[in-house]
């Protein structure tokens, strides 16, 4: 997807999410917050501030599989997914992380919608 591509799509699922969740327009922080919680497959619940950035790492691991820099190494005693780096994640400007990070949540989304 090309830049504005994905800046007209995220715009349309952050409206989406806000509207389903009945909430403020989610940010690229809560939308991985949510993918981590759908990832982990437990639902809705209350996590510590360290288990909210545990999934937010789950979701971007998750994201990043897409394009073969993580695998999915199994699931723990407690049925949090452990994802080990496959290729070194190359180093990315901030804004450009940011734009791969939202094209693969709009891809992750559109799975998930259709």
């Amino acid at each position: 997807m090309k830049p504005a591509e994905i800046h007209a799509k995220w715009k349309e699922l952050q409206i989406k999410i806000s509207q389903e969740f009945d909430s403020d327009t989610p940010d690229l922080k809560v939308i991985l917050f949510l993918i981590g919680v759908q990832e982990l497959g437990k639902g809705p619940g209350k996590y510590s501030k360290r288990q909210k950035e545990e999934l937010m790492h789950i979701a971007t691991c998750r994201l990043l599989s897409e394009m073969g820099f993580y695998e999915l190494e199994g699931l723990d005693q407690d049925g949090w997914p452990h994802w080990k780096l496959v290729k070194p994640v190359p180093s990315y400007a901030l804004m450009e992380q940011e734009l791969l990070l939202k094209g693969l949540a709009i891809t992750y989304f559109e799975d998930i919608y259709s």
